[in-house]
């Protein structure tokens, strides 16, 4: 034990303390107390598994190569009374110091300034999850760059999936045990030398050194099958996803910011593309990043220079049109017509979604004035539209204002919208009930379906989505599900609209299984207002309306 001793000038063998120190993992040198309790030999072939075996579970080993890698200390709880502290010192050594009913000493911990290692570790490291925070994650990355040779390393970032509903359903309690959770899930499958973060709320990063893509697309998809497995929060199993977008140095960037902004769209990409995946980033995705960004901005001017439309679909009911469902169109001077879904996330996201909404239930009842009297309109409410206050008034005006009866007013909403103050949202939708107007549950099924929302609020009309109708020719499950979901509507007294019809076949099942209203292309395109009038006229479906010429 000479260069041991040698090294820091101190005869630390003689020591009364628990504490052994080591070059990697070879033990280089230890306390007396320590020898003596594990009868351990001046011997160059002890190992840190000699002194503590326990260490070399994956776990445990885990935390050891963090501190090596990190420099940052961590604590181990060995069963039943044993603690120990694990610090890299001065040479690069590691060294253990063993507590319990055996204190350690302050004088070695002391010589290493150990309370301001102990301050640092607090202000670099999450409380929560013990993971470093986004503090060390930004010096890490940038003590990385620059890249130079043949080196390579892999930055991931990874939101968890579907997290805030266990937040808001369980309680933060239990959204804080699922966070400790993926801590020790992604420590679990990183390499030698991998270092997780926790960024902030449920955003995690990992680096991973000496990375290739294809090794870096293989812990990607270690960490996504990792979140396959529920967590057990109280008994109860949540699902919680991941998704990662991962960015590679130096061919996605060659400093921490370029790789963090290449890292972020490749995550988006992963969600964008349905979650719980992970995806590499590339040029592409940056083209329509930009895109998003340059909608986003044209959003802003678009229903001052009246870019917003209206096109109506109609609704079938026993082979007779009896109203018309009003779906938002946006023509952009440059790009054409942008669909629904890439415009209304973004309107939704920039807070623009309440005056857009507003617009739209204007001029659908204005519109809808004109129409036969027992046509029905109905229009979609977004839930950051459903949640601003005075919606129940604004409604009331609007209807007023457009002389259209609320009886012929049908406003349909997501299941989305009854996830956040759910007493307060059933207090709006009793309003609008007693108001006179129709309430349709949209999308049933593809959400966070509870048969809680359908007891506490009786709606009028629960929508089936085209997800379940495009194969429900020859899906047995797609089937059984549609048939569940209408026998349960007409068993609480509530109507049945399926979307997405297509077929006639499609239809004719739908007719047999007593489904109240069908929608589709085959039964009619979405068409603008002034196509309405020519389109009754030509249908069969409209030869009961003797009164066409009063439209």
């Amino acid at each position: 034990m000479s260069e041991f001793n040698a090294v820091f000038s101190l005869p630390l063998m003689e020591a009364d303390e628990l504490s052994s120190f080591y070059e990697n993992t070879n033990l280089i040198g230890c306390s007396a107390a320590l020898g003596r309790k594990y009868q351990i030999a001046a011997s160059s072939q002890a190992t840190i598994g000699s002194v503590y075996p326990e260490l070399l579970g994956s776990h445990h080993k885990l935390v050891v190569e963090s501190v090596l890698v990190t420099g940052f200390p961590r604590s181990i709880v060995i069963p039943p009374a044993r603690k120990l502290f694990i610090c890299r010192i001065k040479s690069g050594l590691l060294a253990i110091f063993e507590t319990g009913e055996v204190a350690v000493s302050p004088f070695s911990l002391a010589r290493e300034g150990d309370e301001r290692v102990l301050l640092r570790h607090q202000a670099l490291h999450d409380v929560l999850t013990g993971l470093p925070n986004r503090r060390q994650f930004s010096d890490d990355l940038d003590a990385r760059f620059p890249v130079e040779g043949v080196e390579r390393i892999a930055l991931m970032q990874i939101d968890l999936d579907d997290f805030k509903p266990v937040n808001d359903t369980l309680g933060h309690a239990a959204g804080d045990l699922v966070l400790q959770g993926t801590a020790e899930r992604l420590q679990a499958v990183l390499g030698e030398g991998d270092i997780a973060y926790r960024l902030a709320g449920d955003e995690f990063a990992v680096i991973q050194r000496s990375s290739s893509s294809m090794e870096a697309e293989r812990l990607a998809e270690s960490i996504v099958n990792a979140f396959k497995e529920p967590f057990t929060v109280e008994g109860i199993d949540v699902f919680v996803g991941a998704s990662v977008g991962i960015a590679i140095a130096i061919e996605d960037g060659n400093d921490g910011e370029q790789l963090m902004k290449a890292a972020d769209i490749a995550l988006y990409a992963a969600k964008n593309d349905g979650r719980g995946r992970a995806r590499s980033f590339n040029r592409s995705m940056l083209i329509m990043l930009e895109q998003r960004e340059m909608l986003r901005r044209s959003l802003r001017v678009a229903l001052q220079e009246r870019q917003f439309f209206l096109e109506y679909q109609p609704l079938i009911e026993t082979d007779a049109i009896v109203g018309f469902e009003a779906l938002l169109r946006w023509q952009h001077p440059y790009a054409g017509i942008v669909p629904p879904a890439v415009f209304i996330p973004l309107a939704e996201a920039d807070g623009l979604m309440g005056e857009i909404g507003e617009w739209v239930l204007e001029q659908a009842c204005r519109q809808a004035v004109n129409w036969p009297e027992h046509f029905t309109v109905a229009v979609n409410l977004s839930p950051a539209e459903f949640l601003r206050k005075g919606l129940t008034d604004r409604v009331a005006n609007t209807l007023d204002s457009a002389g259209l009866s609320p009886e012929r007013l049908e406003l349909e909403i997501t299941e989305s919208v009854l996830l956040e103050r759910t007493a307060n949202n059933l207090d709006t939708l009793h309003t609008l009930e007693v108001m006179g107007i129709r309430i349709s549950l949209d999308d049933f099924g593809t959400q966070y379906s509870s048969l809680a929302y359908l007891k506490n609020f009786p709606f009028d009309t629960i929508k089936i989505d085209r997800y379940f109708i495009k194969d429900v020719e020859t899906d047995e499950k797609s089937q059984a599900i549609v048939r569940a979901i209408v026998a349960l509507a007409h068993g609480l007294g509530m109507r049945v609209t399926a979307e997405g019809v297509e077929t006639a076949a499609q239809a004719a099942w739908l007719r047999k299984l007593r489904c109240d209203r069908l929608q589709g292309n085959m039964l009619g395109a979405a068409m603008r207002p002034d196509s309405i009038e020519n389109f009754l006229r030509q249908s069969s479906m409209a030869s009961q309306w003797s009164t066409l010429e009063e439209f």
